[in-house]
């Protein structure tokens, strides 16, 4: 971020009031272009790529990394400057050499497993960023996208290098899969794949990235608040309190940093003290999920999970809790109980057995794996659905 973008965020905060000047800037799903503290990890991922700086492609490689380790900021930063030198539309693609043939072009593709669990969807996603055309949603088929991928990359000097991020993810394309779906245009591509694991049996490059040292996690919390926070609402040692807390975890870090910042705004606070960030810290669930699975959950089953932590439903069994949800939107009770054992299936939401009263089977209700303040400030599901 340039200073004319910081002088700009100060003076909005002095003019609109409140401590928050960026929400987004908190984000714990928005990544920084240049990831901090991981500069070593960033010449491991280019050794392994190397090939593509002498015009060829680069073997099978996998980034391996335990959560909140920043593994998805690394490769979308590195590839995204990668198709700044190698890929197009910046380089034009039409330009022809005396020899006759295009200037060679190496496309950098990043596909978040998390909203890819389709061919379709897959292909759709490649061709976005390999096409200057627009790449339909609908009225064709997956064949009619791979026969355009195939085309794309056909010519001479084309090729890509195409990253599935949390690929070991539930629900995701596995790697495999998508190495069948590449198939076709196995001689043109190369993939990266992107999680907490190495791809079964796997035999090629692994680039592994360490959860974050706390003097690291301190650096990019500090980060955030100088372009998220007004300046003097957060003390450093709240900070470095926070980056202990989180054990490396950028994600928790974030999340907390994000409902405590949130909290203190609503209540009109002029700064973040310890009660903020103690209900914060409470509020992002011990070893939960990444908030961006539920946030990349169809329109519906993310007003239910809005609805859901919006409720009181403490020793409430699942079936009363489904009948106030519905109660409040459109759906049917049996709907709704659907959804909340499918996500609990999923992870998304963990059932917990409350106690017996009398005889039979012991009920059951469902609490939330992922920090609940986050998911609904950032979710236009959960603040565009309708009234009941």
């Amino acid at each position: 971020m340039n200073v004319r973008d910081r002088i700009a965020r100060r003076q909005s905060a002095h003019q609109h009031g409140g401590i928050v000047v960026d929400r987004e800037q908190l984000s714990p799903v928005v990544h920084r272009q240049d990831p901090i503290g991981r500069d070593s990890i960033f010449e491991q991922l280019l050794d392994a790529l190397e090939a593509v700086f002498d015009g060829g492609l680069p073997e099978p490689v996998t980034v391996v990394g335990p959560a909140g380790s920043g593994t998805s900021a690394i490769v979308t930063a590195l590839f995204d400057a990668l198709n700044d030198r190698f890929g197009a539309p910046s380089r034009s693609i039409g330009t022809t050499t005396r020899a006759g043939r295009t200037e060679p072009v190496t496309w950098f593709v990043t596909v978040d497993g998390r909203r890819v669990e389709s061919a379709f969807a897959f292909y759709r996603a490649v061709l976005s960023v390999l096409s200057t055309d627009p790449v339909p949603e609908s009225g064709i088929g997956t064949g009619d996208l791979e026969t355009r991928l195939a085309s794309r990359l056909e010519r001479h000097g084309r090729r890509a290098v195409v990253a599935i991020d949390h690929h070991d993810e539930p629900e995701t394309l596995g790697y495999d899969r998508v190495c069948d779906l590449l198939e076709p245009v196995g001689d043109s591509v190369s993939t990266v794949a992107v999680g907490r694991g190495e791809p079964d049996d796997w035999s090629g490059t692994t680039v592994r990235v360490p959860a974050y040292r706390e003097h690291e996690l301190v650096d990019v919390l500090t980060d955030r608040v100088s372009t998220g926070l007004a300046a003097g609402t957060v003390e450093h040692e709240t900070i470095r309190e926070l980056a202990m807390w989180a054990e490396g975890n950028a994600h928790d870090a974030l999340a907390a940093l994000f409902t405590a910042a949130v909290s203190a705004d609503a209540g009109g606070a002029d700064r973040i003290d310890e009660s903020h960030v103690d209900q914060a810290v409470a509020a992002v669930p011990d070893d939960g999920v990444h908030v961006a699975r539920p946030l990349a959950l169809p329109e519906t089953r993310q007003q239910v999970l809005g609805k859901l932590v919006a409720i009181e439903r403490a020793d409430r069994p699942i079936r009363e809790v489904a009948d106030e949800i519905a109660d409040r939107s459109s759906l049917t009770t049996g709907t709704v109980t659907r959804f909340l054992y499918e996500l609990a299936d999923r992870g998304i939401l963990e059932r917990v057995t409350l106690q017996q009263t009398g005889n039979g089977r012991r009920p059951s209700t469902v609490e939330a794996r992922f920090p609940s303040v986050v998911f609904r400030s950032l979710s236009s599901a959960v603040d565009t659905e309708p009234s009941p």
